[in-house]
């Protein structure tokens, strides 16, 4: 069996965690998100985790996990926070909804979902969706680093949330149908999915999907499929379009003023 560890400052996982919970300073920089590595075999997920304010031992929190997209892909451990890492940092955000958030960066050849585009390019721009494959590794090692959160004791398993933006987006439908039972609520922002793979997961937990009409890289009609697909499998489903929005609707989606309300308050049952 492969060891899974954080390789930090040579502490043990969770009595590293424990430390860096309880003695971060309390400011609004991204030093605030914590640099870790997650180390499986050979392999190493880039990570930077932000803690609960007045974090305390013994009590479980929420987990956030944010998929970034392709741009910020590489292993400098620090562009994956370019996007949606203020979110979190905002002091009042930060006291009103306490909770761990992960944001691990994927390599720079590789992606956090399997997918193809079509060719020769359709009017749409839609891609295909392989289900009989494993998940690329980068997905993998975050599927892991999640269970070793889990099973660290700090995390409540009724409320572990994934979001993502672009290739993240991507992600994020695709970790849903690998692992349906694990999350509380999902935030795909302009990615899109394999609509057979909605039946898997629809019922589970709600899911807002977002995305700009005028998107140039991910076409909007990737998100429609979806949302459409999750209707029909019964989900609980919100979908937020942006009119004039190109390729960078995650703005709007990180904006908006009842996201993080809306996710705090879904929990599995």
């Amino acid at each position: 069996m492969k060891k899974i560890h954080i390789s930090f400052k040579l502490f043990p996982f969770l009595i590293f965690l424990l430390a860096t919970f309880g003695t971060q300073a309390q400011d609004d920089s991204t030093n605030l998100f914590e640099r870790q590595y997650f180390l499986q075999g050979d392999d190493t997920l880039p990570c930077r985790i932000l803690s609960p304010l007045h974090f305390s031992t013994g009590k479980k929190y929420p987990l956030i996990v944010v998929l970034h997209g392709s741009g910020e892909r590489g292993s400098d451990n620090e562009a994956q926070l370019k996007w949606g890492s203020y979110l979190f940092l905002d002091s009042a955000n930060r006291e009103k909804y306490p909770a761990i958030v992960v944001f691990p960066q994927c390599h720079a050849d590789s992606s956090w979902s399997v997918r193809v585009k079509n060719r020769p390019r359709d009017s749409s721009g839609l891609y295909s969706f392989p289900m009989d494959v494993p998940p690329t590794r980068p997905l993998q090692l975050v599927m892991s680093f999640i269970d070793t959160l889990i099973n660290s004791g700090i995390v409540d398993t009724r409320r572990i949330y994934i979001g993502g933006l672009s290739m993240g987006g991507f992600g994020t439908f695709e970790i849903l149908w690998r692992r349906p039972q694990l999350f509380a609520a999902a935030f795909p922002i302009c990615g899109g999915g394999n609509p057979l793979s909605a039946k898997l997961y629809g019922k589970h937990f709600p899911i807002w999907v977002f995305h700009g009409t005028d998107d140039d890289a991910v076409p909007v009609s990737n998100s429609r499929i979806m949302v459409d697909a999750l209707k029909n499998a019964g989900a609980r489903v919100k979908y937020s379009e942006y009119p004039g929005v190109k390729h960078d609707s995650w703005i709007n989606a990180f904006a908006e003023p009842e996201l993080l309300n809306w996710l705090f308050e879904q929990k599995k049952n």
